[in-house]
């Protein structure tokens, strides 16, 4: 096994390296007239395919943790079956949903907060920041057994070059939380916006938020200067100013105005769909991370996969780079006492389907 954890970290320390392309993600929640939450989010990564997967995990799955000596770090059984989206390895779970209706997903967090230490002789209570989602999906149902369970553990880097990650945690109730580390110690922040991307910190991009205090839905009232009538160009001048940009600061503000300006639908599965659609805005083209020389040719896209999670219906949504229709795995069909660990590419065929239309 030691041989398999030092192939991997030179993958893992260039996927959070601080000075490699863009980690940008990008969290929104919605919630439907019917009391269902939605969590949806995207996961970019310009440098190379993260191979990601979907992996299904039964009830009693034991894991081992990374740490930076081997795979000798805690160890953990699951109570809960789940699934969850997977980047490089099956065992980095970035996203997913388990049978409780815990929601639990990773962002990247370069250049700002600070894990602790990696002692050896506490290596039988840590774990790796990678494995800490697939770790809390096994083991909690609810977003307080989150924040006690942190309590107990010691989340680490399994390589000291890479960069740190933060975390957002929902459940059923409605309630949400994100977890950062911050000089070694564990914060939660209560997330009722919903909204979260990259750096900085958690309560510096809401701060941020009042930067843009003039904006709002609909198009600006006409006004005369002097003897000259001004008016909209269009629709929408009312968020005339909102950042385009793709940095973290500017998609959580785009990311609060669109949700918090979206119309509330009736249903979980009308409003999973409208997650797809304003995360359509936080498609990032691989175009703008590289100069044109040094465009990676087998990554067609930035925005490598999407996701939307149904916590209350326990259904998980996903489409990618590859296939922009929507898939989901339906929680409730799967009997997690007697389902095997799987672990399956999110696409079988890496080519987006196109329907041809007969004219006749």
């Amino acid at each position: 096994m030691k041989r398999e954890l030092f192939f991997t970290l030179p993958i893992i320390a260039g996927l959070l390296l601080p000075l490699t392309p863009t980690h940008a993600c990008t969290g929104i929640t919605l919630k439907s007239k019917d009391g269902s939450t939605v969590v949806a989010r995207t996961i970019e990564w310009g440098g190379s395919n993260l191979n990601s997967r979907y992996v299904v995990v039964p009830r009693g799955y034991a894991s081992q943790s990374y740490t930076p000596e081997g795979v000798d770090g805690m160890t953990f059984t699951a109570r809960y079956g789940y699934v969850g989206l997977a980047v490089e390895q099956k065992e980095f779970v970035a996203e997913g949903l388990n049978e409780a209706g815990l929601s639990a997903g990773l962002f990247y967090f370069p250049n700002y907060g600070k894990y602790e230490s990696y002692d050896p002789e506490k290596k039988a209570s840590s774990v790796a920041d990678l494995q800490l989602v697939s770790m809390i999906l096994g083991e909690c149902a609810t977003v307080n057994e989150v924040e006690k369970k942190v309590k107990d553990i010691h989340i680490i880097n399994i390589d000291p070059r890479a960069s740190n990650a933060h975390w957002r945690f929902a459940d059923s109730s409605g309630r949400q939380v994100v977890l950062e580390i911050i000089d070694g110690t564990p914060r939660f922040y209560e997330n009722t916006l919903g909204v979260l991307t990259n750096s900085p910190g958690f309560e510096w991009q809401l701060t941020n938020l009042n930067n843009y205090v003039n904006l709002f839905p609909g198009s600006a009232p006409a006004q005369r200067i002097n003897n000259l009538d001004l008016k909209s160009f269009g629709a929408g001048s009312g968020f005339l100013g909102i950042p385009g940009d793709v940095t973290p600061p500017s998609r959580f503000v785009r990311a609060a105005f669109y949700q918090s300006t979206a119309a509330q639908l009736e249903t979980a599965s009308e409003t999973v769909t409208q997650c797809f659609q304003i995360l359509n805005n936080f498609d990032i083209p691989i175009g703008i991370e590289f100069a044109p020389d040094k465009i990676p040719a087998d990554v067609p896209s930035a925005t490598q996969w999407t996701s939307a999670t149904d916590i209350n219906n326990r259904v998980i949504y996903f489409r990618t780079m590859y296939n922009s229709a929507i898939r989901s795995i339906d929680l409730r069909t799967i009997d997690f006492a007697n389902v095997s660990y799987q672990a399956h590419p999110l696409d079988k065929t890496k080519a987006q389907p196109i329907e041809a239309i007969t004219i006749e």
